[in-house]
């Protein structure tokens, strides 16, 4: 068989495999977002097949893309959702035109939906300091989610990088942490003061009381001695928030990332320095908290202008 008859009959469904391979191993990329790509891919595979009545892709055209993202638009997908589901194909196609299982790429000339932009909520100083301040008891789990929701306000760090937080990884003479982020990448994240003091007050005072046999070095373990989830610290964030008066449904820790981003824009830092601290990979991602101090600017002329 020759090259370009291996190329006209390699199936989609048969190179998606390795294509998965690829985000893994090549671009670090987590086990949920390769599951999220295959099952969409998947998907796409299968409409195809049913719907053109072949595997090959080299048979993809331009119109069959547009065919099927129509398609998936008539079934009332958000744009957003059709967008990440439009990068998923053209880095398919891209990855498959690089390594010569086809001969063109059929995703280039699709351009993506307009995306919508939606400013992220936050709190306000005030809410912020009433829902940390408000955990001021003693015991061990007091002391560890008052710790908590220091460092959340404080580093801008997400829930996974919380979670899987080690004692190793902190330094609170020199304050910072080092987490591990998205891609598996690593960086430092500030820890201010007041985080400083609760977290040192919870591994001296709290965590050694909870310490079991096989506990591990996470920073934030439970009752019984184990790292704490994702769902058990969201729930911790909105128990907390429930019993100072804030509505639970509204606050949850991804909250307390963008309110610690946006307050360090309201007060004059610099957006690359945001950049850095979040973990955003490209500062397009963090320019939206641009648009909640321009929001919020635009608001304070409506309310105070006498010709606004």
């Amino acid at each position: 068989m020759s090259s370009t008859d291996a190329v006209a009959c390699c199936g989609v469904l048969e190179l998606i495999d390795g294509f998965i391979q690829h985000l893994a191993t090549e671009r670090g990329l987590s086990v949920n977002y390769q599951i999220l790509v295959r099952r969409f891919l998947e998907a796409f595979a299968s409409w195809f097949k049913m719907k053109h009545q072949s595997e090959t892709a080299a048979a993809v055209t331009t119109d069959h893309l547009g065919g099927f993202l129509s398609q998936r638009k008539k079934d009332g997908i958000a744009a957003s959702s059709a967008r990440i589901e439009l990068i998923a194909l053209k880095i398919f196609f891209r990855w498959l035109t690089a390594r010569k299982h086809i001969a063109f790429d059929p995703a280039d000339p699709i351009l993506p939906p307009r995306q919508e932009k939606h400013l992220p909520d936050s709190l306000n100083e005030s809410d912020v300091q009433k829902l940390i301040e408000s955990v001021n008891g003693t015991k061990p789990l007091d002391r560890r989610d008052r710790a908590i929701l220091e460092l959340f306000y404080a580093s801008g760090v997400r829930l996974s990088e919380l979670m899987n937080a080690k004692l190793e990884n902190l330094s609170l003479e020199e304050g910072w942490i080092r987490v591990t982020g998205k891609g598996s990448k690593t960086r430092l994240a500030p820890v201010g003061v007041a985080a400083r003091e609760a977290i040192a007050a919870w591994l001296e005072h709290g965590r050694p009381a909870l310490v079991k046999p096989k506990t591990q070095s996470h920073i934030f373990i439970s009752h019984n001695g184990t790292r704490l989830t994702t769902t058990r610290i969201q729930q911790i964030v909105k128990e907390r928030a429930a019993m100072c008066g804030l509505d639970p449904a509204r606050v949850h820790p991804h909250l307390l990332r963008h309110s610690f981003a946006t307050h360090l824009l309201n007060n004059g830092a610099d957006l690359r320095v945001i950049q850095e601290m979040l973990g955003h990979a490209d500062i397009s991602t963090t320019q939206i908290y641009t648009h909640v101090d321009q929001a919020r600017l635009k608001d304070v002329h409506r309310r105070f202008h006498p010709r606004a």
